[in-house]
């Protein structure tokens, strides 16, 4: 009895142990997407080292909300996205990408923070409220390289549509 209920507590705790591990990583850099006057988001970047070298390097990007945005606008903004760098048109699970995305993701509302985090080249989604003392919660399981590769590369690619915001938050000068 005593052993199932010890296994019961790791795997319920694992996933907030899991978080503690990027939690303590070092910040790389840092952005903020405005819309004219209007801050959508800031983001930062952050790596074990707090270096950034390649990109399918163990990472966090995590991203906080500044105004309220529904999961069906975030969702379209990722498809607008990998519209524009190409991934639409060359990858042929990007349409199941963006329906799994839909089912996993929350609306946000300011404060609200949505991080991806590149562990052995899988991400995770986290998700945390706006609220004090709230703790990153796990979102759905974790993704394949494939995935986790495209989504970061809408921030950290080479051809993101953000390029300014790129240099900020792999270190480079604001």
């Amino acid at each position: 009895m005593r052993s199932a209920v010890l296994l019961i507590w790791l795997m319920t705790m694992s996933p907030l142990v899991q978080a503690a591990d990027w939690l303590a990583w070092r910040k790389v850099g840092d952005a903020t997407l405005t819309w004219g006057p209007f801050t959508v988001y800031t983001s930062q970047l952050c790596t074990p080292d707090g270096r950034y070298s390649r990109e399918n390097q163990d990472q966090a990007l995590i991203i906080t909300y500044a105004r309220d945005i529904e999961r069906d606008e975030l969702v379209e903004a990722t498809r607008d996205q990998w519209k524009a760098q190409g991934i639409l048109a060359q990858e042929p699970q990007s349409e199941a990408w963006l329906r799994m995305l839909q089912s996993l993701w929350p609306d946000v509302r300011p404060g609200s923070q949505l991080a991806f985090v590149l562990n052995d080249k899988q991400g995770q989604f986290w998700y945390r409220e706006p609220t004090p003392q709230k703790s990153f919660i796990p979102l759905g399981p974790r993704q394949s390289e494939a995935f986790s590769t495209r989504f970061l590369a809408i921030w950290l690619g080479p051809r993101t549509q953000y390029p300014d915001l790129r240099q900020q938050l792999i270190g480079g000068q604001k």
